[in-house]
């Protein structure tokens, strides 16, 4: 099979890439190297596979109509990642969030439609639900209200796919990720900022209280989802939570991190942010008996293996 990976650089897209790989198919990433955060950090995630034979990487841009006209083809399933990511910068950028999100899923539906490509697996976030006490969250969960303008350009997404769906006869898998980690991690994220600078004995923005709550997913159960929703053919359009079923609190998270390194957190205390939620939680039931899906990383396991990760990294 040949698939086509879009923001294949990055944290998940690059792990996906290399399973792929290593199960002899050929893979495809479309990725622009974004600067939201260190390009170098993504060339560095895509080392390991940049010279296999079965590997392409087309660098451009979603928000041009014609970025994936030099993907060879033919394309099994498109596994879209690529987005403007971030609840609290998507404030400051909403356009910016509209332009790559939405235009740019719509410019690669348009490729699908096009190209006869039958699969198409996008990666949605757990911040559609908003403020929603019902917890924890199933996917038929109505009056989504997303708090952010990131999230509604997520929400948006799942619409398209929809609509793409019904018309063209696409299949249309939205997966709602629920705060991913492990080695590769986005340095802007929580886990991945307070292991480095606990490390570093510099302090930790800690927002609120400590009393929010997440439901983290470990890299390997978020890539066993994703290959659950590759080999789906049972519907033509369907939405599923990959998340862990347990909600850890802030002040949980902090605690487990300076038990994975041995060193204590020096805390800067803030106020709660705008567009974050109080907390996140996925009912997983529907993912289990469609896609096989079940998360098998603790906790405390996943912070250990990332915490090892962080140490081997001199750049980090």
């Amino acid at each position: 099979m040949h698939y086509l990976i879009t923001g294949g650089a990055g944290f998940i897209g690059s792990h996906l890439t290399e399973s792929l790989l290593a199960d002899g198919h050929k893979v495809s990433i479309l990725d622009n190297l974004d600067p939201f955060y260190d390009p170098d950090v993504k060339l560095r995630n895509m080392e390991g596979f940049k010279d296999h034979p079965e590997f392409t990487w087309v660098q451009a841009d979603i928000r041009d109509l014609h970025c994936a006209d030099n993907v060879p083809s033919p394309v099994s399933a498109i596994i879209h990642i690529a987005a403007k990511a971030g609840v609290r910068p998507s404030i400051a950028d909403p356009i910016g969030y509209y332009n790559t999100n939405v235009k740019g899923t719509l410019h690669l539906l348009e490729f699908a439609k096009t190209c006869n490509i039958e699969q198409f697996i996008f990666a949605s976030s757990s911040s559609v639900y908003g403020i929603n006490p019902q917890v924890p969250w199933k996917e038929n969960t109505e009056n989504l209200q997303p708090i952010s303008p990131y999230a509604a350009t997520k929400l948006s997404c799942e619409g398209l796919g929809h609509v793409y769906s019904e018309l063209y006869g696409i299949r249309f898998l939205a997966l709602r990720f629920f705060t991913v980690y492990g080695p590769r991690q986005r340095p802007d994220l929580a886990i991945h900022k307070f292991t480095r600078r606990i490390l570093q004995d510099k302090p930790i923005p800690f927002f609120g209280d400590g009393s929010t709550r997440r439901d983290y997913t470990y890299i390997d159960d978020i890539l066993q989802g994703i290959r659950g929703a590759i080999n789906y053919t049972a519907s033509p359009f369907e939405i599923f939570n990959l998340g862990n079923d347990r909600t850890i609190s802030l002040a949980e998270m902090v605690s487990t991190i300076e038990d994975a390194i041995g060193k204590k957190a020096v805390i800067d205390h803030q106020p709660v942010q705008p567009g974050d939620v109080p907390q996140t939680w996925a009912d997983i039931s529907k993912t289990r008996e469609l896609l096989g899906y079940q998360p098998g990383t603790p906790f405390q396991d996943g912070v250990k293996k990332f915490a090892e990760w962080v140490r081997e990294q001199p750049h980090l």
